[in-house]
């Protein structure tokens, strides 16, 4: 996940006041940009552990110097930190999916081995299997969200600080109707979005424990507050959708230059607008109120899928990558896709996105649930299917036949490995030096 933080949000009088109209306008036009899909990115996050002894957290002083290593790395991604210290490398916008997975792996190489010089790691999973939640990064952002969320209960300071995913970033789709339109892909995102966060779960324990879920890192995004996980409710076309939402949630804080930021309760950023206080809204506030929405997925112009977990193995990341982006820019297999998870908006049922029993069901059971397994088995067919024509790699094209023939062809998830693969192995025993999986 990204904090985005744009400038310019004060002091009073400098910028020009939002009006309620300018934002309607603003929101309908910056988050669909509609035209033939061909970009794509992807944001990994990671969380970092002690290379040889993964149990035992990671003292400040020694993130903090990894970070400054990795910072002077020559990337094509951008690299930023997350509050409890999680890496994350955002992709440039690649012209095809090969591009951007060629890209990726060059900076993950490169990444993993500046780690391992200093004993560290990157892990893919979806929520520290070990480690309570530890807040690094003190900013008045990360402040402000602690205490929101705090109001909540405790899923907010998990998230923050021990989540990782990967994140599909591809075009919102064509302003036509068809297989490739924005429409059919925005509802295509809110069903086959269950199916990706059952087939990828990967975060089945917390603080050393198991939970009831196969992805915990779902379950806690969904607990964040009552509104800021959600989805737009159905019923109104994308655009009018998410410009309802945006402006109808509550404002998670009021930046301030000069003081503390006020985190208020309940002030929706169109009662903001309307109020004009404690100050009146700019532009610059609309951009970071929508940084604070974090539903499965956001419309940046581009759809940024946010509901997979992280990944183990040193290639897991691009399975997710590859799988999502052919089923949603091969024509045939957003057809083929289409038609597979339509029939899931009636177990989806009313509620949005990810609080309802579709997106339930998938957190909890994964693919031991048999409509999602289904669902899956004929999706990953159909991406197998389209991967070539797509010019994948036989290299990419193996590790998702790979994956299907390990977990979905079998109704299993990462998650129902994972216990295995962390736990402690009896000293002079086979393989006694493992003491978890390796990024």
């Amino acid at each position: 996940m990204s904090y985005d933080t744009p400038g310019g949000h004060g002091p009073p009088g400098q910028y020009p006041p939002l009006g309620e109209g300018e934002a309607e306008d603003l929101l309908r036009c910056i988050c669909f940009k509609t035209g033939p899909p061909r970009k794509v990115g992807v944001e990994l996050e990671w969380l970092i552990h002690d290379r040889d002894h993964p149990r035992v957290p990671v003292p400040h002083h020694r993130l903090e110097a990894a970070a400054g290593i990795l910072r002077a790395l020559p990337l094509s991604a951008a690299l930023t930190f997350e509050p409890g210290g999680q890496l994350e490398l955002s992709s440039r916008p690649a012209d095809s999916l090969m591009a951007c997975v060629d890209a990726t792996a060059a900076d993950l190489t490169a990444v993993r081995d500046a780690l391992h010089r200093v004993g560290l790691a990157p892990v893919g999973i979806g929520v520290d299997p070990w480690h309570a939640p530890r807040r690094l990064l003190r900013e008045p952002r990360y402040d402000a969200m602690e205490a929101s969320f705090d109001r909540s209960g405790p899923a907010g300071r998990a998230m923050m600080c021990t989540t990782a995913s990967v994140q599909v970033c591809l075009d919102a789709g064509e302003e036509e109707p068809g297989p490739l339109g924005h429409g059919r892909r925005w509802q295509l995102c809110h069903l086959l979005g269950a199916v990706l966060v059952a087939a990828f779960a990967n975060s089945p324990l917390r603080l050393g424990r198991p939970t009831p879920w196969r992805s915990t890192r779902q379950s806690l995004w969904a607990d964040l507050d009552p509104w800021r996980p959600l989805a737009p409710s159905g019923g109104l076309p994308p655009r009018e959708a998410w410009t309802a939402h945006v402006l109808d949630t509550p404002v998670l804080c009021i930046r301030d230059d000069t003081g503390p930021w006020t985190v208020p309760r309940g002030l929706t950023f169109r009662d903001w607008i309307r109020t004009g206080a404690p100050r009146a809204p700019v532009r610059a506030d609309l951009d970071y109120h929508i940084s604070t929405l974090f539903p499965p997925v956001r419309p940046r112009g581009h759809l940024e899928l946010r509901m997979i977990d992280a990944q183990h193995g040193t290639d897991g990341w691009l399975v997710p990558l590859a799988v999502t982006t052919a089923l949603f820019d091969d024509p045939e297999a957003a057809e083929t896709v289409y038609r597979t998870v339509k029939p899931l908006a009636e177990t989806a049922g009313a509620q949005p996105a990810p609080r309802n029993p579709l997106w339930i069901g998938a957190a909890r059971d994964g693919l031991a649930d048999p409509e999602l397994r289904a669902a899956a088995a004929i999706c990953f067919r159909a991406a197998l299917e389209a991967l070539p024509r797509m010019g994948a790699s036989t290299a990419v094209q193996d590790a998702v036949a790979g994956f299907n023939d390990r977990f979905v062809a079998r109704g299993r998830c990462p998650a129902d490995d994972l216990p295995e693969l962390l736990a402690p192995v009896a000293p002079n025993g086979p393989g006694h030096h493992r003491e978890g999986p390796r990024s």
